[in-house]
């Protein structure tokens, strides 16, 4: 019996979605920019998809761009909207913590003769508003802050900062990579004071390859990419239909009990993290604020990859990391107080709703005989 726990990597595709692939890929196979029967059905779909996803966040379909996925979206969102609005201001303020798309993104800013600023977790592995807020000042030109983080699940003062931020100077621009809350914790852009949200398909229940960026009415962004003018020209090149389809059916799914959802996976957060507890050489990363999808652990004095190929063969899977690290050290965890060989025998569990209890009990066995019979 397969028990598949690394939902923060992605999730499997729902049944609604790949319905919605099929039909997409068998009726409405046309091409969305053609003015014929078979382009307007094929168009149809994707304008169906962009309310959806407009739906679930709250906000007007006219503000969903679809991208390949949340890292298009996060680099379209960051260098197109420093393109628009850094010729004056030439500061950037982001979490430390941020995915890889966005801390590439703003290196590559960075040689451009922009300065990154990087607000690290306090002494008490919190993040704080005021953190944030002393970083900013009038040659800030935009400040980039993730939902949730994808390694351990910590909440980061999104709402508190942009409100503070927006009251103080509502110049600056504010992007959020919100993949890992989309659909898992209730928010909208509009309650965040986010300009700029990122979100992904794959990690909702539809298929990996498409993403959305919402760009809040009004805000300039400028493409990264030449070509035509598909997505307001903001996005250029021919849209993939069933993939935006898979995106619109998973999200109208998903969107309908987040609150359930939530508190069922809270309960087999805390099934699992009472009998870790039971456990010697075991590190729970329970952090106050954080998202029941994802549970960071180390096990002492065995190698994170090594435990991982162990698990699989017990068709347990979790993961080491970040999927985007290929099982490298991100760093995120030394910058939340791990030390060196916590980091090297840490493993990420992450949730979704389909999550049992013979899940978490098949993967607390598995780390109980690995402590048995692999090497230190």
């Amino acid at each position: 019996m397969e028990h598949y726990l690394d939902n923060a990597a992605t999730t499997k595709p729902c049944a609604e979605a790949a319905a919605a692939v099929m039909s997409c890929i068998s009726a409405h196979y046309g091409n969305p920019s053609s003015l014929h029967r078979k382009g307007l059905e094929a168009q149809h779909e994707v304008e169906y998809a962009r309310n959806q996803i407009a739906g679930a966040l709250g906000c007007k379909a006219q503000e969903i761009v679809f991208t390949s996925g949340a890292t298009e979206s996060s680099n379209l969102a960051i260098r197109g909207a420093v393109a628009a609005y850094g010729r004056k201001r030439k500061k950037i303020v982001a979490s430390a913590v941020e995915h890889a798309s966005v801390k590439a993104t703003l290196s590559y800013l960075e040689t451009l003769g922009f300065t990154v600023v990087t607000v690290s977790p306090a002494a008490d592995g919190e993040y704080h508003t005021e953190d944030f807020l002393r970083e900013i000042d009038s040659s800030v030109c935009l400040v980039s802050m993730m939902l949730v983080n994808n390694e351990n699940g910590c909440r980061l003062p999104v709402e508190n900062v942009f409100r503070m931020v927006k009251r103080n100077d509502p110049e600056i621009i504010t992007h959020c990579d919100a993949v890992q809350g989309f659909l898992k914790i209730p928010f909208k852009p509009r309650t965040l004071c986010a300009d700029l949200v990122s979100v992904s398909g794959h990690k909702v229940h539809a298929l990996k390859g498409v993403g959305a960026l919402y760009i809040r009415h009004g805000v300039r962004v400028k493409p990264i990419l030449c070509g035509s003018e598909q997505e307001r020209g903001l996005r250029p090149g021919t849209e993939s239909v069933p993939l935006i389809a898979s995106f619109g059916a998973a999200t109208e799914k998903l969107s309908l009990n987040i609150e359930e959802r939530l508190e069922r996976v809270s309960q087999l957060r805390s099934s699992l993290i009472a009998q870790l507890r039971e456990m010697d050489g075991v590190i729970v990363r329970d952090i106050e604020r954080a998202s029941p999808y994802v549970l960071n652990i180390s096990l002492l004095g065995y190698r994170s990859e090594i435990v991982l190929h162990y698990l699989e063969q017990r068709e347990v899977y979790v993961s080491s990391g970040s999927a985007c690290s290929k099982g490298a050290s991100s760093g995120v965890l030394e910058l939340f107080g791990a030390k060196p060989a916590e980091v090297d025998s840490a493993l990420r569990i992450s949730f979704c709703a389909e999550n049992t209890e013979e899940d978490i009990a098949a993967l607390v066995q598995g780390l109980r005989d690995a402590q048995k019979e692999l090497m230190h």
